[in-house]
């Protein structure tokens, strides 16, 4: 079992707080890091945060959001094994075509350890504010990620949609893994379809074993509807140890589990760095 932490970028206190983090994580042996995305957090929204009870997210406006994909650039230039993934990039509010050229460097820079973490979104707040339509995201969504990879594939981009106009043109660098593992996050509406359709792997949004294995079956049936094969998806799911502990790790493997994904603000209080040796002496031996 792959095990991970997660957020890296949110909440840190400074550079060094958060590179302390990955490099102690690599030294550790923990498998790889994640982030957060958020671009703003209002003062006040309207718009329910779909994982928790009160419909509001676990971070004020005055919260360090660092850019998930520029803490892990700086990440990578300090580890040499870790894998880096974003837990997940709003893709519909995003330009597709800088994230395309952003994700691509970032797995190049970093030798080939990027893993891009994709949601639809859910802070309408959040997209008025970069000028984006909240409405049709899904279809965007869909959209961006196939004219995205024709972005990665080195070849003349054609790419003409409802959403894109895109023509004659090369980026380069490429990434360095093919595919660049797409990890789509979310059990609402279609995600078990994008999943099956788009994914190398599957952000699954639960905290215990028993709310995953009630989802195992939806994501079953999306993958039969497209032809694939379940086991051809990496899964990732939160793991609170709090909540459970270690040896309910083979139950996850058994359910097809890959990676836990640990959210370092349930460790208990103070510095998270205090609380990795003991998490990885617990579950890594």
């Amino acid at each position: 079992m792959k095990i991970a932490i997660v957020p890296i970028n949110v909440g840190v206190s400074s550079i060094d707080h958060m590179l302390r983090l990955a490099t102690t994580a690599e030294s550790l042996g923990f498998e790889s890091v994640w982030t957060f995305e958020h671009v703003i957090v209002p003062v006040d929204y309207q718009s329910k945060y779909p994982y928790s009870f009160d419909g509001k997210m676990g971070a004020t406006p005055e919260t360090n959001f660092v850019d998930p994909l520029i803490a892990l650039a700086a990440v990578a230039a300090v580890t040499k094994t870790l894998r880096l993934g974003t837990g997940v990039n709003i893709l519909p509010q995003a330009n597709p075509l800088y994230l395309a050229k952003q994700a691509a460097s970032l797995d190049f820079v970093s030798g080939g350890r990027f893993m891009l973490g994709l949601g639809i979104g859910w802070l309408a707040e959040e997209f008025a504010a970069l000028g984006k339509p909240f409405e049709k995201r899904g279809p965007r969504f869909n959209d961006y990620v196939e004219a995205m990879r024709k972005v990665w594939s080195g070849d003349v981009v054609e790419h003409q949609s409802e959403h894109l106009s895109w023509s004659g043109f090369k980026s380069h660098p490429t990434p360095i893994q093919n595919p660049l593992p797409l990890v789509i996050g979310g059990h609402k509406g279609r995600a078990y379809q994008r999943v099956a359709r788009y994914g190398q792997g599957w952000f699954a949004p639960s905290a215990t074993f028993d709310q995953l294995s009630g989802m195992i079956g939806d994501l079953d049936a999306a993958c039969a509807a497209e032809g694939r094969d379940r086991s051809s998806i990496e899964i990732s799911t939160m793991w609170v140890p709090a909540l459970e502990k270690a040896d309910v790790i083979p139950r996850y493997e058994e359910l097809g589990v890959s990676r836990l994904i640990v959210p370092l603000q349930f460790l208990g209080g103070g510095n998270p760095l205090d609380h990795l040796k003991t998490l990885a002496d617990e579950v890594l031996g």
